[in-house]
């Protein structure tokens, strides 16, 4: 049931941006007077459609792109049959380049729009919760093998990043914060303040599952539900019972009381519980799971922002080009060899992976709104056969006066849509084999 619940959150939201992406080129080349053949959501064959003037819109059974077939333009069909005649006025290499342009560059502009909007409805109906940096710096964090390598220790309170005074939690696991060159945390440990270099390759090192947690507050917590028939229940511990200690060792924190049953699975053990101001002794004994069988809750208070309109309008806007500002960043990143291509991409199966096996709007939205941004960012490079090649060819046009052949778009075009498929088939593969060895 996961599985389906992923990939139909993934199929929904390739729709919505593709279908607005295509949307995106389609108006305004009918507005300019061009011809448009097909709109598709998915690739062929095609599953239903119909046909309503002189377009066919239809939906395909590969539901991992889309397209506009615009009469006289050389696309990803590849279908140059009828580009050796006389330009008709409807057709697309009949216009102006700035019209051709404008066109190309439609599909874009409409998808960095649909992740502003996102971006700017969840700011405004929802606001911003985040944990407050000195709700955390009441306990300090916890940290990972990982975070022990780079310099960081249990229970260190974290003050800034790159000199700048650190607020909420979240921001000391941006990706943008990790992807800076130079980075560093201000930490403070026995009073003194300490600088930790971050490492260049970590976005690398947190691709590996078992550096996924890094850094995460120290929770304090309480039980608020107990499972009847699992050890908790059997032994008596009720909601608001608070473990303190396992076999005389404190755990007054979540991560503590995991690792302790953890290395204890399937053993009789002595906890001792605070209940209502005193203390008491129950022995549990752990599954072979190394659980006890109840829901804990977190004792850290959140904070919540609420925006105006115009707040919202400002916080969106911003919160959708820090997606861009990311990608470049990572992109600089690869090149300088900080961070491996493999580790960093991912196809269908890893994005829907991120959408998770139950259906929760709030995350669905915001990763529309991330992956309009990522689609707007990867169609503007420029690779012949993306919108951003077009682009490139059109600019040049503009500028000199000369459009390239169209044996060269030709050639351009090809070259373009290998380059992507060999693209799409290492993608495919990289998931293959991290759900396989990962």
């Amino acid at each position: 049931m996961e599985g389906l619940i992923m990939t139909a959150q993934l199929i929904l939201a390739i729709t919505i941006m593709v279908g607005l992406h295509e949307l995106g080129h389609m108006l305004p080349a009918k507005w300019f007077g061009m011809r448009v053949e097909k709109f598709s959501i998915g690739f062929p064959p095609k599953l239903f459609g119909f046909k309503k003037g002189e377009t066919e819109y239809m939906v395909g059974a590969l539901p991992l792109g889309g397209f506009v077939k615009i009469s006289g333009m050389v696309d990803e069909s590849l279908d140059t049959a009828n580009l050796s005649s006389t330009p008709q006025p409807w057709e697309y290499r009949a216009k102006p380049a700035y019209q051709r342009l404008i066109v190309m560059l439609g599909g874009i502009t409409v998808n960095v729009l649909t992740g502003i909007v996102v971006f700017v409805g969840l700011a405004y109906f929802l606001g911003e919760t985040y944990l407050p940096v000195s709700e955390v710096n009441k306990h300090g964090i916890h940290v990972s093998k990982l975070a022990e390598e780079m310099g960081l220790k249990e229970g260190d309170k974290l003050i800034a990043i790159n000199g700048k005074p650190l607020e909420r939690y979240e921001d000391a696991r941006n990706p943008s914060f990790f992807l800076e060159q130079g980075s560093y945390y201000t930490i403070l440990r026995d009073g003194k303040e300490m600088m930790i270099p971050i490492p260049a390759n970590l976005m690398d090192k947190l691709g590996d599952k078992q550096n996924m947690s890094f850094i995460e507050p120290l929770y304090p917590f309480v039980i608020a539900e107990v499972q009847p028939d699992m050890p908790a229940g059997k032994a008596g511990l009720l909601p608001g019972d608070k473990i303190i200690a396992a076999n005389g060792t404190p755990v007054a924190y979540f991560q503590h009381l995991k690792t302790f049953l953890e290395n204890n699975k399937g053993t009789d053990v002595t906890l001792t519980i605070e209940r209502q101001g005193e203390q008491i002794t129950k022995q549990v004994k752990i599954t072979p799971e190394g659980t006890l069988g109840f829901r804990p809750e977190f004792l850290l208070q959140t904070a919540v922002r609420q925006y105006s309109l115009g707040e919202s309008v400002v916080r969106g806007t911003v919160n959708a080009f820090d997606v861009v500002f990311v990608q470049l960043k990572a992109f600089g990143k690869m090149f300088r060899g900080e961070m491996s291509v493999t580790k960093s991409l991912s196809g269908p199966i890893g994005i829907a992976k991120v959408f998770g096996g139950t259906w929760d709007w709030v995350r669905f939205w915001s990763l529309v709104g991330l992956l309009s941004m990522v689609l707007a960012f990867m169609n503007l490079l420029p690779i012949p056969a993306l919108d951003g090649g077009h682009a490139v060819f059109l600019t040049y046009e503009i500028v000199s006066g000369r459009a390239p052949s169209q044996a060269f778009l030709e050639g351009a075009q090809k070259v373009g849509m290998i380059l992507l498929l060999g693209l799409m088939v290492f993608a495919f593969g990289n998931d293959i084999y991290k759900l396989i060895f990962n």
